[in-house]
């Protein structure tokens, strides 16, 4: 069971502005990247369900993280139906993130108070999302729809939750574009996490990102 309800996952990604997302079929590195990333004041962590037996990595990191990282909620991405939502719901994740939208997820999400993050590349797919109870919409791929649409979307729709994902970079000019258009966060994947870092296990390097990107986002808030 998740340890955090909708309204908690959402109140800790909205604070902090950002969401790395990552995947690693060892465990022990996965564990490594989740503290590194806690260490540098990220509150809400997507694992991807990416490769084979991915779910039982994430079982691991699940129960490490609620020890080593308290506050951390844990969620899973590339989720793409119903099935796969229920398996990682029953390893406590605390949200649900997928490429696509299927209103199947959202029911199986929502009886649970599950927040559950689809992705969507149209005003269109963001209405249909928001009408099944999707507070926060994905909008994916970042780096293909750009600044341009978020802005676009929200003067119409100016309750809308955005985080955008693909091709978001950890620089003060990539992030300042987005929190500048009006998203309410980002998903960060192999920008924060170079390979070479990773197979070097340099995790000061990645608190170190995390911390840095976290304090463009917020200056960007600021001086909104």
């Amino acid at each position: 069971m998740a340890r955090f309800d909708k309204i908690a996952v959402l109140n800790k990604i909205g604070s902090t502005g950002m969401v790395p997302v990552f995947y690693h079929k060892d465990a022990e590195v996965a564990k490594k990247v989740v503290k590194a990333c806690y260490e540098g004041g990220v509150r809400a962590f997507e694992f991807t369900n990416r490769g084979d037996f991915a779910h039982e990595v994430f079982a691991e990191v699940v129960k490490y993280a609620a020890k080593e990282c308290p506050e951390m909620a844990m969620g899973v991405g590339s989720v793409v139906d119903s099935a796969t939502a229920a398996l990682y719901l029953q390893l406590g994740a605390n949200f649900v993130v997928g490429p696509l939208f299927n209103p199947e997820i959202a029911k199986i999400c929502n009886r649970r108070l599950v927040a559950y993050t689809p992705g969507c590349g149209s005003v269109s797919e963001v209405g249909f999302a928001q009408e099944a109870g999707c507070d926060l919409c994905k909008l994916f791929p970042g780096d293909v729809l750009g600044p341009k649409l978020v802005k676009g979307l929200l003067a119409p729709m100016p309750w809308s939750k955005l985080m955008v994902t693909g091709g978001v970079e950890p620089t003060q000019e990539n992030l300042t574009s987005w929190i500048k258009a009006g998203v309410f966060c980002v998903g960060m994947g192999s920008k924060l996490f170079p390979k070479d870092k990773v197979e070097a296990e340099d995790w000061a390097y990645v608190t170190a990102k995390c911390k840095e990107a976290l304090g463009y986002i917020a200056e960007a808030r600021t001086n909104k």
